[in-house]
């Protein structure tokens, strides 16, 4: 590989490990704050602000990596100069990412075997929507990045089609767009947390981007084309939710300026409405460009481009090390929150995570460079 694709991809991994840094604060929210659950749209007037705001910089996480899967597949296109290689390895690691969370992904979280209950979440869309880009990019590019659009900003369309249980069209529909529970046998239930389509349409759009990366394209070009593309999303943003009519429950000024803004930037993810999209990819690619530009002066970059050089790694390792620690705590202080040991205040969510971070950094590290340098152990790369 050259140094110059090394370059860049170093950006493309520090991104990535920023959105991971912002995971794990939303799942020691998850783990820790319990207590304070949160709905999709977030409750705005019975929510802490310094709690909405956390849980919002964490929106940035599932698009922002979805997007940076599809770029990637691209940039190893570039390296591969094969069309098959890229659809064989797109198949094979969806074909893991949905075998892991079944797997370990599940029972990290409910430590229950056999299972209950399955939650089919982040992993599970990632690892699909891989497949389904396994089969689009034989599709010419204009092709691959309508169905993106189409599909990113078409599916708010479908939100009032609903499949009843016991229809035929209950299980693909909840899969695809409507979130909700599968029955499955008397004693195991599944929860379509990350309905698939419009993931399949940002992974499309993240392949589309890839080619920015082709050889042809300057750094500075290629910054000036992701601010103008993160300012169309953006403004997309702002004009759709000025119209208050298409995606997303209409929104309403508060009291005070805080609550206004809260409210206006209070979206839903679950699955990601069009403002959620333009919002978070916005965000992302104004982060991209920025890394791009600073990553050779930068020893931040460097250090944020561990995590994302070892996504699968650090997610299974964060998950167990996460439950861990919430059963060592409950174990030695109570259920101090009710029915769970809980944190008090937003803070110590912030200081549980940076303390975190920098505890499993090291680990990963030592992964990423295993990665590197025992190209020979084929199945660290779906890690």
């Amino acid at each position: 590989m050259s140094d110059k694709l090394v370059q860049r991809l170093q950006a493309i991994d520090a991104l990535r490990g920023l959105v991971i840094l912002l995971m794990l604060l939303d799942h020691v929210r998850e783990t820790f704050f319990l207590h304070k659950q949160l709905s999709d749209p977030i409750d705005v007037a019975h929510t802490d602000p310094a709690l909405f705001i956390s849980r919002t910089l964490a929106h940035l996480c599932a698009p922002v990596f979805v997007f940076l899967t599809g770029l990637s597949a691209a940039l190893y296109q570039q390296k591969k100069q094969s069309r098959e290689a890229v659809s064989l390895f797109l198949l094979k690691r969806g074909v893991v990412l949905i075998a892991l969370e079944l797997t370990l992904v599940n029972f990290a979280w409910t430590f229950s075997f056999p299972p209950e209950v399955l939650y089919l979440q982040v992993i599970w869309a990632i690892g699909l929507s891989m497949l389904a880009l396994s089969a689009l990019l034989w599709l010419p590019l204009w092709a691959i990045a309508a169905v993106g659009v189409l599909l990113v900003a078409g599916h708010n369309l479908l939100d009032g089609i609903h499949a009843a249980p016991g229809s035929p069209w209950h299980l693909p529909w909840a899969i695809l767009h409507d979130r909700g529970w599968i029955e499955i046998g008397d004693t195991l239930r599944m929860r379509t947390s990350y309905p698939l389509l419009p993931w399949v349409g940002v992974i499309a759009l993240g392949y589309c981007a890839g080619q920015l990366w082709q050889p042809g394209w300057r750094s500075a070009q290629r910054g000036r084309a992701l601010f103008a593309a993160a300012a169309g999303l953006l403004g997309l943003f702002a004009a759709l939710r000025l119209i208050n009519g298409y995606g997303e429950k209409p929104w309403q000024a508060g009291a005070t300026l805080g609550e206004s803004a809260m409210a206006f930037f209070n979206i839903t993810k679950y699955p990601p409405s069009l403002l959620f999209l333009c919002l978070t990819l916005g965000v992302g690619l104004t982060l991209l460009a920025l890394f791009e530009r600073v990553e050779e002066k930068s020893r931040f970059i460097g250090w944020l481009a561990v995590f994302g050089s070892a996504p699968m790694f650090f997610y299974l390792l964060h998950l167990y090390v996460l439950k861990a620690l919430y059963l060592l705590a409950e174990a030695r202080w109570g259920k101090n929150q009710g029915d769970w040991f809980g944190f008090d205040a937003v803070w110590q969510l912030w200081l549980c995570m940076l303390a975190l971070a920098l505890l499993l950094w090291w680990p990963v590290r030592r992964f990423s460079r295993l990665k590197q340098q025992r190209r020979d152990i084929r199945w660290l790369k779906y890690f």
